[in-house]
């Protein structure tokens, strides 16, 4: 197929974490894939708490703007550059940053083909990915133990309490409305905590008085710190993210991160720990994991839940221009299950 001169993307012009205002639509050109990469060309991309921590800078300071915003995305390979070995129609996602443009160029490495353009595969690659790897490998769950999930109806939420009830586990969830209450009923959670009606700590400490075994964190401060006090003995606390902490006016300022427990002396005393996890480390664990979940998905057996705010009031979400609303449906915990924008 001949390509076009130009494209729109979604780029970022100045660092900062109020993503409406640093970034833009902008108009670039479009050249053939250099060597060793792919030109794609997006149909769905998938927002990201991540997404933010990027155009903040947070994760490179020095990679300066202008470039383009965006975590995820699921396309078309529409050309190829030299020592490519993929085809032209194949559909592939994305997990590199730089996705959010009607075509974009990028390393064949960052890509993972998948069978289809169904958008439930781009969630599985990263959102399914981190749940997956991150309990394996750090949470080394055991049949019978209980398993924590904070923002548990959110994109990888929902994969971290289906995995965990596959491996035996007791799960409890936590979320904020009634309705993502309902969702996580039907996918398999034992013990949900709408924290609108009732107090994390409370539950914890009157229905889990031995504590938690494991718990799968991306939520910060309060909730963050309740979590440490609540470790078993032996415990594991998995940090996904910190969603409360990424709206922080600057973020070279970390005291907003600080935690207000004494964790070195809780874990100490129990002989818990707390363990970071960041998906890009992985990366010698991501195909294993992603044919497992695959696997899972195509025999029924995993359930993939994505929301494109067509019950939002600026839903639903599809275009460049939709971006920016579906980051903000994030930050107002709007969604039930993986943000989707269709391009």
């Amino acid at each position: 197929m001949s390509l076009p001169k130009s494209c729109r993307q979604l780029t970022v012009t100045k660092l900062g974490n109020k993503f409406r205002e640093v970034t833009e639509i902008r108009t670039v050109s479009v050249a053939a894939p250099g060597k060793g990469e792919v030109l794609l060309k997006p149909k769905f991309v998938g927002i990201n708490a991540s997404d933010i921590i990027f155009s903040a800078g947070g994760y490179d300071p020095s990679h300066k703007p202008p470039f383009i915003a965006g975590l995820e995305a699921l396309g078309e390979v529409v050309a190829v550059g030299e020592g490519v070995d993929m085809k032209v129609g194949q559909a592939v996602v994305s997990t590199g940053f730089g996705c959010f443009a009607e075509y974009v160029s990028r390393p064949a490495e960052n890509l993972i083909p998948v069978p289809s353009l169904d958008p439930a595969l781009m969630s599985i690659v990263l959102s399914g990915l981190t749940a997956s790897i991150a309990l394996k490998e750090e949470g080394d769950l055991k049949p019978g133990e209980t398993v924590l999930v904070t923002a548990a109806a959110g994109g990888t939420g929902q994969f971290a309490v289906q995995l965990a009830k596959m491996a035996g586990c007791h799960v409890v969830g936590t979320c904020s409305s009634p309705q993502k209450a309902e969702f996580l009923k039907s996918i398999g959670c034992d013990r949900v905590i709408n924290y609108n009606n009732e107090s994390i700590m409370d539950v914890l400490q009157k229905e889990y008085p031995n504590g938690v075994d494991v718990v799968y964190e991306s939520v910060g401060k309060d909730v963050f710190d309740t979590c440490v006090l609540n470790l078993a003995v032996k415990g594991r606390l998995i940090v996904i993210g910190q969603i409360s902490n990424y709206e922080r006016p600057d973020f070279a300022d970390l005291t907003e991160c600080l935690s207000k427990v004494p964790i070195a002396m809780k874990v100490l005393f129990k002989n818990a720990s707390v363990r970071g996890f960041f998906l890009p480390v992985w990366k010698d664990k991501m195909a294993e994991h992603v044919g497992l979940l695959m696997g899972q998905y195509a025999e029924g057996k995993l359930k993939v839940t994505q929301d494109n705010g067509k019950g939002s009031a600026k839903g639903p979400f599809k275009g460049l221009e939709k971006i920016a609303d579906a980051v903000d449906y994030m930050y107002a915990r709007g969604n039930i299950g993986k943000i989707i924008v269709e391009l």
